[in-house]
């Protein structure tokens, strides 16, 4: 199962998200999102725990707990649809010029 993890503090790794977790079960991924130019981190994340029973017992403890100054957001992450975002691409324009 895929985890969302928001609320994170920014000077938290992968490694220390990872630790955080395994304490409910076996960790697959731990990856916590970096700004592409900075390089650091956007306080948020995404764990992959294999076992989803082992994932909803995370989700259940983790959610709403202060690692730092703001509650953990801890729930189980939505998929992304295929094809990424359509950024209005695939909307009819409005007005006189509408085909």
């Amino acid at each position: 199962m895929n985890i969302f993890v928001a609320g994170l503090p920014y000077d938290l790794d992968d490694a220390e998200l990872e630790e955080i977790f395994e304490k409910f079960g076996q960790v697959k991924t731990a990856k916590v999102a970096l700004d592409k130019e900075t390089g650091k981190s956007r306080g948020f994340g995404f764990v992959d725990m294999p076992n989803a029973d082992e994932a909803k017992d995370a989700i259940e403890n983790l959610n709403d707990i202060n690692l730092g100054k703001k509650p953990l957001v801890v729930k189980a992450a939505e998929e992304r649809s295929s094809g990424g975002s359509s950024g209005g691409a695939n909307r009819r324009p409005s007005g006189p010029n509408r085909y």
